[in-house]
């Protein structure tokens, strides 16, 4: 690739593959893996992977296809195309996985200081120039992200799309709601995982074997039969599970696994695509947001990348060549922010995050399941369903036809107003698209476990209410709660005659609609009948915040836009006035 001015490192290298690489840790333990070295006599810089699955897999030569769960772990990228360019490129296990020593930590504290102390010893081979960065996306990309909190001195650069920044909210509890359909597709793609459970560590036998009593005495946790097998039988990946199930709070465990964000300096390349709600998506625009160094962000349509993938290397090459080479590509000079736009299939360019021309515009859930800005009317009340084990109803707003084009564009809240007659409620809330011919396609989701939904202060932003999640407070039968639900940012280009449409649920047993939006689907459920009610009344105003970023000017029409086709006649009876009223006129005469 070149542009007027500017040229990436050109592919000119043949290359060797050292199979069985090794690095060796302070502590006695290795970190195993492959690496591909470009043949030259000049030091060159090296480009680190590391993950948690099969290694072999990583580097086969298999003809790409749409991401899927099959496929999905391999994340490392194509390493003949950076050795072909001049750069090394060594690819790891983390420590208890595959051929790697020790005991695996799930993105715990001492695999961050391992990868860490990788850095270093890489850096200071004699076929190393001594600059080293980071490639991949998800578990790679994770990893990365806590690295850099670590400033490494020879990490120069990541590449990091794709990762998770709080495994805890942004996989594993959404909304303090487990995630087990997606949790258990991904143990099974650890490879050869030797992991001691945590939680047994600090509990102590006697007590984690209670713990792990009262999980299964659990009537959300005891209809999934996964889960209940992994708390009977806490061996390998299925130990990292029972740790997971047995702390349903936000406690020191995930706070181990979520990135600080420290004024680290060392360059990120960011993203994610707008399907991944319940996985990526967050943690990129929560990394662009927090970041103290030089950054980019790029999200993309829904579609995440092919697997193996290889779609983002000719732009890793420009970020490593710009920062480990010093070949100015005038890459830092263009926009920050780079957003696909669904609907108007386009990309825009911005400066920050969330976009500053945005207008958070409020659509009021009423009677009949309108959704308008219109204020609600005197005498509303509420929308109820049911949700038991053998249904599970919901309620839908949707909004009048747009006559408009409007792009919706950043993070949604809900602020719901909610009774049940059970004493906990869990809520599924997503946004749509309606199209004239019916189709819907969903733009975005939040999730709530009632009882836990207490804000942080700290935390929160009018655009982004974050709930502790520390404590369980059960509910009051019949009792209205205020619940202020984040919703993942979402975006399309909407038409005129197409519908914004909300539907909320108690529960996520809908099949998704693709592997993509998959990954925020398959929650616990309530093992109780009940009956929900959705109020949207003067006292309880339930309301959706819009990111409108253009369009929706006038608003929407409760009228769908449509003028009447001719003039009726006037009730006048309700404009004369009886015989003899004071101040009467004589009567209209022919």
């Amino acid at each position: 690739m070149f542009g007027v001015d500017w040229r990436l490192s050109e592919r000119r290298y043949q290359f060797s593959e050292e199979a069985s690489f090794r690095v060796p840790l302070a502590d006695g333990n290795h970190l195993q893996g492959v690496l591909f070295r470009p043949r030259t006599d000049e030091p060159v810089p090296v480009l680190l992977s590391v993950h948690a699955y099969n290694n072999e897999y990583q580097t086969a030569p298999i003809r790409p296809t749409g991401f899927g769960y099959q496929r999905g772990w391999i994340e490392a990228g194509d390493p003949t195309f950076f050795a072909r360019r001049g750069y090394a490129h060594a690819i790891l296990n983390v420590r208890g996985i595959g051929a790697s020593s020790g005991e695996f930590q799930a993105m715990g504290r001492r695999e961050v200081l391992d990868v860490a102390e990788a850095i270093e010893w890489l850096a200071a081979q004699p076929w190393c120039s001594g600059q080293v960065g980071m490639f991949g996306v998800s578990y790679f990309a994770s990893i990365q992200i806590h690295v850099a909190m670590l400033r490494p001195p020879s990490l120069r650069a990541i590449f990091a799309p794709f990762g998770l920044t709080d495994f805890y909210r942004d996989m594993w509890y959404h909304g303090g709601i487990l995630n087990h359909r997606f949790l258990l597709q991904w143990k099974d793609k650890f490879d050869n995982v030797r992991y001691q459970s945590w939680v047994r560590r600090q509990l102590g036998e006697d007590a984690y074997r209670a713990a792990v009593a009262r999980a299964l005495a659990d009537e959300e946790i005891a209809e999934v039969p996964q889960l209940v097998e992994a708390l009977r039988d806490p061996v390998g990946g299925n130990g990292l599970v029972a740790d997971i199930v047995l702390q349903p709070l936000d406690c020191p465990f995930h706070e181990e696994r979520r990135v600080d964000y420290r004024a680290t300096d060392v360059p990120a390349y960011l993203g994610a695509c707008w399907g991944l709600f319940g996985l990526h998506l967050p943690a990129a625009f929560r990394s662009f947001e927090s970041w103290h160094g030089p950054k980019k962000l790029l999200v993309g349509p829904a579609l995440y990348l092919d697997r193996p993938f290889y779609q983002l290397h000719l732009e890793a090459l420009r970020w490593f060549d710009h920062w480990l080479l010093g070949n100015d590509t005038g890459f830092m000079e263009e926009a920050p922010v780079r957003l696909f736009l669904p609907g108007a299939d386009t990309w825009l360019e911005a400066a920050s995050w969330p976009l500053p021309q945005t207008r958070w515009t409020p659509f009021l859930l009423h009677e009949e399941g309108l959704l308008s800005e219109h204020e609600l009317w005197p005498g509303e009340h509420s929308t109820g369903f049911e949700d038991s084990p053998f249904g599970h109803g919901e309620a839908v707003f949707l909004s009048p036809p747009l006559v408009e084009e409007t792009d919706i564009l950043g993070p949604m809240t809900l602020d719901l107003h909610l009774s049940t007659t059970d004493r906990e409620a869990l809520v599924f809330a997503s946004v749509f698209a309606r199209f004239p011919d019916g189709r819907e396609e969903e733009l975005t989701r939040g999730w709530l476990r009632s009882s836990s939904a207490e804000l942080d202060p700290n935390r929160s932003r009018p655009w982004r209410p974050e709930p502790l999640l520390r404590a369980r407070r059960p509910l009051e039968p019949g009792e209205v709660y205020r619940l202020q639900i984040a919703l993942a940012p979402g975006a399309r280009r909407m038409r005129p005659g197409e519908r914004l449409g909300l539907r909320i649920k108690a529960a996520d047993d809908e099949p998704p609609p693709d592997a993509i939006r998959g990954a925020g689907y398959g929650h616990l459920q309530r093992s109780t009948a009940a009956r929900l009610r959705v109020h949207h009344s003067e006292t309880h105003p339930s309301t959706l915040h819009v990111p409108v970023v253009r369009g929706n000017v006038l608003g929407t029409f409760l009228s769908g836009g449509q003028l009447p086709p001719a003039v009726g006649p006037l009730p006048m009876a309700k404009f004369r006035q009886p015989k003899g009223a004071a101040g009467s006129g004589p009567s209209p005469t022919s």
